[in-house]
């Protein structure tokens, strides 16, 4: 006697069967593929690494025969590089950390990146600092670069403001291995930049106001840096300066921020953070393609990511200055630092969240 053929059996079967393995395949290219963009920029695709020591004035930027002794012009001399990109992982704050420091020393026709040193970085206590800190995909010629024309638009924007030393936090986020793989180790990564960051930062006299500017994974490294900062006031470290009630203003602007969104909620991960800082300014995207994808980075995080989403305001102590902008409706689904620089309105609201008002509370003044 014949049997019955087994069910779902046959020709249809193996068609129907065949396409959604094809299918779902697809889908997960594109998901590991946008995992792999969430967080990551190479923002100056033409920069090679010979172009990364002698950078050519922007016509943006008037050059010192144009403009005299004035703002602008003069403002060229004070931006620097703590490169972290030689140096080993870690998983807690170091005793002491020996940076790769660099200074840009312009002359008439173009600028150049000298070796200098810690020391001179944090002279002249008086003077605010400006900390950019760059995503993943930024090799050391493009954060150069990337920092070099945010200086120069805090300096355009704020031309009669207090002069900014600018410090670019460059962290060894080059493009290795497979995508996702890539994804996840930067991600790791942030972690022990948080401990460099930290360290680097409890150097800082307190009378020295600073302004912090993240974009993307930089936002995770200023929240692990600040967070330790309080560990290690509260536990009596004396080796590092103290964050907790400083008399110098703190801060804090995130671009696309690859942080959980729930990150300084009431029970967030964050929260003593913001027992340091006077102003909190978010530019978020919540269309961003990449950070839609950036709970796949780390399994465990079970949410959003910040950038991506809007933090309700009612979290936040009433004395922290926030201000909180959904960038959509002008960058799109793009994960990219430069638009935000590039349009008026975002340009001006990063500018305001990192330097307006930063002197006003400080010793001396």
């Amino acid at each position: 006697m014949n049997k019955p053929p087994r069910r779902g059996s046959g020709w249809p079967f193996c068609v129907r069967c065949l396409t959604l393995r094809l299918f779902a395949a697809i889908h997960s290219l594109l998901v590991v593929v946008a995992i792999a963009g969430a967080c990551c920029y190479r923002s100056v695709a033409a920069a090679s690494p010979q172009d990364g020591d002698a950078i050519r004035l922007e016509t943006s930027v008037p050059s010192p025969v144009d403009s005299g002794p004035s703002s602008v012009a003069s403002r060229e001399d004070d931006i620097w590089v703590i490169s972290t990109r030689r140096l080993p992982d870690i998983s807690r704050l170091p005793a002491q950390v020996t940076f790769d420091v660099e200074r840009l020393v312009p002359d008439a026709a173009c600028s150049r990146w000298m070796p200098s040193d810690l020391p001179s970085l944090l002279d002249e206590p008086q003077r605010p600092l400006v900390v950019f800190i760059h995503g993943n995909r930024y090799d050391p010629a493009s954060a150069k670069s990337q920092g070099l024309q945010l200086a120069r638009r805090l300096a355009a924007c704020r031309p009669n403001g207090p002069q900014a030393r600018t410090v670019i936090f460059s962290w060894p986020s080059s493009q290795e291995g497979l995508l996702l793989r890539d994804s996840r180790a930067k991600y790791e990564r942030s972690m022990t930049e948080g401990h460099y960051l930290a360290w680097l930062l409890g150097q800082v006299e307190p009378e020295r106001p600073v302004a912090i500017v993240s974009y993307s994974y930089g936002g995770l490294i200023a929240l692990e840096a600040i967070d330790h900062l309080v560990d290690a006031q509260r536990s009596g470290r004396s080796n590092l300066q103290p964050w907790i009630n400083r008399p110098a203003r703190l801060h804090l602007v995130m671009v696309a921020a690859a942080v959980r969104q729930d990150a300084l909620a009431p029970c967030g991960e964050y929260r003593k953070v913001l027992q340091c800082i006077d102003r909190l300014t978010l530019l978020n995207n919540t269309r961003d393609q990449a950070l839609r994808f950036f709970e796949f980075v780390d399994p465990d995080l079970g949410t959003e990511a910040l950038g991506h989403e809007n933090m309700p305001a009612r979290w936040l102590p009433p004395e922290i200055e926030f201000v909180q902008v959904d960038a959509a409706p002008v960058v799109g689904k793009s994960h990219r630092f430069p638009p935000y620089m590039e349009s008026p309105s975002l340009r001006q609201r990063l500018v305001a969240g990192a330097l307006d008002g930063l002197t006003d509370i400080t010793t001396g003044e």
